[in-house]
């Protein structure tokens, strides 16, 4: 009796948790793929239409250039983030002096919600207020610097404020992989002869697969739903030049009354993260049997 409710205590202690999950989270997303074959407009309901919603989507210019800018900032987004990551980590990997004070220093951005990121980035790049206004109040008036409301570069704005402030994360993951490299390997190659770059370059960098393989899954689930630095950065403007999959969600949904058309990109978008997670647990899975 005792092992029982050893057993059955903490079941029953996590099934509240458990099944709100299940409703609030495997429940709506099951809702949301509902409402998507549907003709809801304002309000949901229920007049069956199938696909004829995701037929309407990729027909659509604007959802178009929501993937295309997408594509632009996911892999900028994710490409500089790792380098600068990895540049970061070898740094702070070669033991240098107020590595405790410096580390914070990397991680803070990671503190700050895309909110903040966002709006503070806006008064920087804004050329009224921002630094465009600075160097000219410095004198040098010749200095130009309208990327925020210019329809072909604002995209790299969005690019610049997500960079800043996940790049000490993936510091962190990747100098957590760097102390997790055995020291009798290194020591073994530098008896042989091997440069610090060549180390890390042939030996450090090769074992740390996993760590990029994480690096690239965090980042990429962050650009696809990326939302709220969209809004307080830029709003998807100018016109729609940094419109993103998560901003043309909501706007169909709540702004242009197409339910239905919103529900079937945000489908789109859950595919997008499946398509990059599944491979991911499928294998780290394996390779833990393979252990």
């Amino acid at each position: 009796m005792k092992f029982l409710i050893q057993r059955w205590i903490p079941r029953l202690v996590l099934a509240p948790s458990f099944l709100l999950v299940v409703l609030f989270v495997y429940g709506f997303i099951l809702y949301t793929g509902y409402l998507s074959m549907t003709d809801s407009k304002m309000l949901p309901s229920y007049g069956w239409v199938g696909f004829e919603n995701y037929s309407r989507l990729f027909g659509l210019r604007h959802w178009n250039t929501a993937v295309t800018n997408l594509a632009i900032f996911g892999i900028l987004y994710i490409g500089i983030s790792s380098a600068l990551g990895l540049f970061l980590a070898i740094l702070l990997d070669q033991k240098i002096r107020a590595e405790g004070f410096i580390r914070p220093i990397y991680l803070y951005p990671m503190a700050l919600s895309f909110i903040v990121t966002g709006t503070a980035w806006k008064w920087f790049l804004d050329p009224g207020i921002g630094i465009e206004n600075t160097m000219h109040a410095w004198g040098w008036a010749s200095f130009h610097f309208d990327w925020i409301k210019n329809r072909d570069y604002a995209i790299y704005t969005v690019v610049m404020a997500a960079v800043w402030q996940s790049s000490g994360f993936v510091m962190a993951m990747f100098l957590a992989g760097l102390r997790g490299v055995d020291n009798e390997i290194i020591k073994a190659a530098q008896i042989d002869g091997a440069s610090g770059v060549t180390i890390y370059r042939r030996i450090i960098i090769p074992m740390m697969r996993p760590v990029f393989l994480s690096a690239f899954v965090v980042l990429a689930h962050l650009a696809i739903k990326a939302y709220d630095l969209v809004i307080a950065l830029t709003g998807g403007g100018p016109g729609r030049a940094t419109e993103l999959p998560a901003t043309f969600m909501y706007s169909y949904t709540f702004t242009r009354n197409q339910m239905g058309v919103g529900a079937s990109s945000a489908i789109i978008m859950l595919i997008m993260i499946f398509s990059i997670i599944v491979p991911y647990v499928y294998s780290e899975l394996k390779s833990g049997d393979q252990q």
